[in-house]
């Protein structure tokens, strides 16, 4: 739903760009043309804090929408290496600010009704890598550049409502196993045939 929000083809490849990689809104929108790279699906940023150049994985979805936007700003914006790489919508072209990138996501929230920031994007993107079993946290941590591995847990911590149903399903998992060992210890079958729980509950009566 926010994507369809999104009315720019630049906008739609930023908020791309920062849901695949964890880049920080900053850092992303520092990246200069030469430092985007579709043919590895690698974008390098400047770390804040740091200061040091790091390549970040990006999805293809976030490349595809790159290209499209730079289709349609070909020969209205600069385009040697070292220009930005994000720039306004309108004339006279300017780099785009963390402030304009700011408004442009508050038009979105107030369109949806929503509070999201920038750097919840970054939560997102942290949360979805984190919850992937086939990706280690220390790859996580390495990809939002955290000097500590326990600053990348405080990124991950799940929603609350994706808590509730992890404890409910704790429940009812808890309770199948005691129904199950009651069972067995007084010699009963675990499962029934449909047939027989009809006859048992006189469903087969009118």
């Amino acid at each position: 739903e926010l994507f369809a929000r999104l009315s720019s083809l630049r906008d739609r490849a930023l908020v791309a760009f920062w849901i695949s990689t964890g880049a920080r809104a900053s850092e992303l929108l520092g990246a200069r043309q030469g430092d985007a790279d579709p043919g590895q699906q690698l974008i390098t940023v400047i770390r804040k804090g740091t200061r040091a150049l790091q390549q970040l994985p990006a999805s293809p979805d976030a490349f595809v929408w790159l290209r499209l936007y730079q289709a349609q700003t070909h020969g209205l914006t600069p385009g040697g290496r070292d220009e930005p790489l994000w720039w306004t919508l309108r004339r006279p072209f300017r780099a785009l600010t963390y402030h304009a990138a700011h408004r442009m996501f508050a038009r979105v929230n107030a369109s949806l009704g929503a509070n999201w920031t920038l750097h919840d994007l970054r939560h997102c993107a942290a949360y979805r890598m984190a919850r992937d079993p086939d990706m280690p946290l220390t790859d996580v941590q390495w990809v939002l550049g955290h000097a500590h591995l326990s600053t990348t847990q405080l990124y991950i911590s799940a929603p609350v409502e994706d808590v509730i149903a992890s404890v409910l399903a704790h429940h009812a998992r808890q309770g199948d196993r005691a129904t199950a060992r009651q069972g067995a210890e007084a010699g009963l079958p675990l499962s029934y045939r449909r047939e027989s729980l009809d006859v048992l509950f006189r469903r087969d009566l009118p």
